[in-house]
């Protein structure tokens, strides 16, 4: 299979909107409209097509926004509740709610580390000291909020957007590696093949997708049965 590219130059259409939305998805036979886990009138969960680990999901922006500073208060508030309810799948899919979050947040084209131009934030169970990898690498975080992001992006500035233990930091994102984020979670885990171009396809990357998908939909599935119960008990008080 050759290396796919991605086109983010004036005249070609983002691969996060339609019609491309899915064309990667079908390059390597797995799902794609059929595999999103959860929607909204705002944002697609859907798994990464080369993940990291199993239960690596992408929060996408149905509609075009270049990233999450660019977002207004009512999208922003969206984010996070999305973000929320990956935590309660993690902790039904694998035992625990937290969570890594990471975005590359560019300001120009590509820029802060960012390969496509289409907000969407990625999605780690469990701790991998990434926030750690990332200051070693002479970038101290802030604490971040939409403000901070705002800031950033109004500025002309690329941003990285980490979240681990609860807590979420911004980095300067200016001059970092392509895919830099990427590399940092590997870098800080047990090491192994961080750019998505070299594990796109690969059998154990489709198995990986398979079963995420599979992990997340079961436990949507349990969620929905427990509030569904409980909305039941309510009716009957």
């Amino acid at each position: 299979m050759a290396e796919p590219t991605i086109w983010n130059e004036p005249g070609h259409d983002c691969v996060l909107c339609p019609p491309l939305r899915f064309r990667f998805n079908d390059m390597a036979d797995l799902p794609g409209e059929s595999g999103v886990i959860g929607r909204d009138a705002d944002f697609l969960l859907i798994p990464d097509v080369a993940p990291l680990a199993d239960g690596h999901v992408l929060l996408v922006t149905r509609e075009h926004h270049r990233c999450a500073g660019a977002f207004g208060r009512r999208m922003w508030d969206r984010a996070l509740a999305w973000r929320n309810r990956v935590a309660g799948l993690y902790g039904e899919a694998y035992g625990s709610r937290d969570l890594v979050l990471f975005e590359h947040g560019p300001a120009t084209p590509q820029g802060g580390g960012a390969c496509i131009d289409h907000a969407h934030w990625h999605f780690l169970p469990g701790t991998r000291g990434l926030r750690p990898a990332v200051e070693a690498h002479g970038l101290p975080g802030a604490p971040a909020d939409r403000a901070a992001l705002r800031a950033y992006i109004r500025a002309g500035r690329s941003y990285l957007l980490v979240e681990e233990d609860g807590l979420a930091t911004v980095h300067a994102g200016d001059g970092v590696r392509s895919q830099f984020l990427r590399w940092a979670v590997t870098s800080a885990g047990r090491g192994g093949t961080w750019r998505w171009q070299e594990t796109f396809g690969l059998p154990g990357s489709r198995r990986s997708f398979l079963r995420t998908l599979q992990a997340m939909r079961t436990a949507a599935g349990r969620l929905e049965n427990v509030q569904a119960a409980a909305d039941g008990e309510d009716s009957h008080q």
